[in-house]
């Protein structure tokens, strides 16, 4: 649709790629108090996971989390839409069913239409209705930048719930989605994406990550995530972090974005990889064969990206059954998790 208004030139920085840079993220957090910690609260800021759950008896307990960003797109009823899969994502990627959710907004009032702002809410809606939830409040404020995301609270068993930690060596990793978002949204800026692109990168950002919820129910899945603004080497160092294991990743393996490699290696790419792997490269091998165009690509920021799964070698068929049921044909088995000091290799 076209409003006269482009939602990108009022950012900084899009999507996820506008997270705070991992290193200087890690600075921020280091001295803070631990506060109050009760028994019930199963998880909280310890391995950087994807939500904080809170037990409320032995079969139920409160999955809490928010996220919210800048436009990566020009149409705001796609931004509300990548905005709000990218936030209830993390719901999914503890094991969870999503509940309900609050919107928080953000907007420069005197420099957007009220109809853009109300397109931006609406696609929001749109994504909360397919995922069969409410958006029952919120909260808005009047900002230079637009911002717009969730607050989402979801459900879980937890006996199902699935942390970023407790991965085993010998197990696969699993790859729900395609990489390249933060590619395509560098090319959108240049104006080098086409129709074609746009749609595929609308297709990947605004597709919900429901096979969280069945994933939470498979025992042999020892650890779930979901790739975003730290780029697959970032997520997947926090779970090789969180489960004292190693991980090695087959590049060839990896499943990509049409055109996402010939974008890299022209150099459009977003500075928030190069902030990615200032933060976290320390504990990152590459062969020899790796380029810096696969660099960025294993360091490209992901907004909304796909579910990463370790599961038992035993469990894999029935993983990528699941993703596929759920129309992740894409889905694939990326690498393997290894005993060793926590740490990525790439071959």
């Amino acid at each position: 649709m076209d409003m006269q208004v482009r939602l990108t030139q009022f950012s900084h920085g899009g999507g996820c790629g506008c997270k705070i840079a991992p290193g200087v993220l890690e600075k921020i957090l280091a001295k803070g108090a631990a506060g109050i910690v009760p028994a019930d609260l199963l998880v909280g800021i310890e391995t950087s996971d994807d939500a904080a759950v809170y037990r409320i008896n032995d079969h139920q307990a409160i999955v809490a989390t928010t996220d919210f960003f800048m436009p990566i797109v020009d149409d705001p009823f796609d931004f509300g839409a990548i905005a709000a899969t990218n936030a209830i994502s993390d719901v999914y990627a503890m094991g969870g069913q999503p509940l309900f959710a609050l919107a928080l907004v953000g907007m420069p009032v005197n420099q957007l239409p009220v109809e853009v702002i109300r397109k931006i809410l609406e696609g929001g809606e749109s994504v909360c209705a397919r995922a069969g939830i409410p958006i029952a409040g919120g909260h808005t404020i009047d900002s230079v930048e637009p911002i717009y995301g969730l607050v989402a609270i979801g459900l879980v068993d937890p006996k199902n719930l699935k942390r970023n930690a407790g991965a085993k060596p010998g197990d696969d990793l699993v790859l729900g989605k395609p990489l390249g978002v933060g590619i395509y949204s560098a090319a959108l800026k240049k104006g080098r994406l086409d129709d074609a692109g746009y749609a595929a990168m609308i297709a990947s950002t605004t597709k919900l990550n429901t096979p969280g919820t069945k994933l939470g129910t498979v025992a042999g899945v020892t650890a779930l995530t979901d790739v975003t603004g730290f780029g697959l080497l970032g997520h997947l160092v926090e779970i090789a972090k969180g489960s004292k294991v190693a991980a090695s990743v087959d590049w060839n393996r990896l499943p990509l974005l049409p055109g996402v490699v010939e974008f890299a290696a022209e150099g459009i790419v977003t500075g928030a990889s190069g902030r990615n792997w200032a933060g976290y490269g320390d504990r990152v091998k590459l062969g020899a064969s790796i380029s810096e165009a696969q660099k960025a690509i294993l360091t490209d920021p992901q907004t909304s990206g796909g579910l990463l799964v370790a599961c038992s070698p035993g469990s894999t068929e029935e993983v990528l059954r699941i993703f596929r049921d759920d129309g992740f044909g894409e889905a694939a088995v990326i690498g393997r998790i290894q005993a060793g000091e926590p740490s990525v290799s790439v071959q």
